[in-house]
């Protein structure tokens, strides 16, 4: 786990507009792991019924995989050795568009034999479907039985528009049995754009024309349960940057 820092807004972040896609350099060090993982059980997967040999979770946006290992480590009992859990054999896939952030995640990854990482647009299909399935399917499953996505939305929906961001979700949902969604809220945009303003340079694309605004994790929600046979089954809270994290179960 990641030593804490002094929490900074993510605004007074000294240059986050420099990474129009949110690939952050260093982003943990100002948004670390704890922040998510206060949220979440660490008996997760036992808590919905995930308590086979073998669990396999895709992270979406890995950067440079920080919060991927800490999730892994959580989720998978490694710091207790003698539990039952601990007999359970957890496989971590996490993708990010940014070859540099995952070639850091690669280098620092402590445990290889489970986790991997690789360099992925989540958007690019049917290339990242066939990339993705090519992976559990040499598990012999169908799907993943639970993906995250932490603050990835938002990126997709300014860089590629409305349709893109549902497009998103659609893939989400059909590559996974759970699914764990943090979406980043409305002012998350506004301070996006302007830090970009800021910078001198040009607007993101979409922006202005958004028609998909105001509460993100509610248009996500509708978006899943209605066009992608899912369900919320649980809300963990908002983190420290008021962001929810939301739990959506396959029907």
């Amino acid at each position: 786990m990641e030593t804490h820092v002094p929490h900074v807004n993510e605004e007074e972040n000294e240059d986050p507009g420099a990474a129009p896609y949110g690939n952050f350099i260093n982003y943990y060090t100002f948004n670390p792991p704890e922040n998510r993982l206060s949220l979440i059980p660490e008996t997760l997967l036992e808590n919905i019924g995930l308590g086979s040999e073998l669990v396999l979770i895709l992270d979406v946006g890995c950067n440079s995989g920080d919060l991927s290992v800490a999730l892994y480590k959580h989720l998978s009992h490694e710091d207790a050795p003698g539990s039952d859990f601990s007999k359970r054999e957890v496989y971590l896939l996490g993708c990010d568009l940014d070859q540099d952030l995952i070639f850091r995640a690669q280098n620092s990854n402590p445990f290889p034999q489970n986790i991997q990482f690789i360099p992925l647009d989540i958007t690019d299909d049917p290339e990242s479907r066939i990339v993705l399935e090519s992976y559990f399917g040499r598990f012999g499953c169908p799907r993943f039985h639970l993906c995250t996505c932490f603050a990835v939305t938002m990126w997709v929906h300014l860089n590629h528009g409305d349709a893109a961001l549902l497009s998103l979700l659609s893939r989400l949902a059909s590559l996974c049995e759970y699914l764990l969604l943090e979406a980043q809220p409305w002012k998350c945009y506004r301070s996006a754009a302007r830090r970009l303003r800021k910078l001198g340079r040009s607007d993101f694309d979409h922006f202005k024309t958004l028609e998909i605004r105001g509460d993100m994790a509610a248009h996500a929600r509708e978006h899943l349960e209605k066009q992608c046979s899912m369900e919320l089954v649980q809300s963990f809270g908002n983190t420290t940057w008021d962001r929810s994290l939301l739990l959506f179960k396959r029907r």
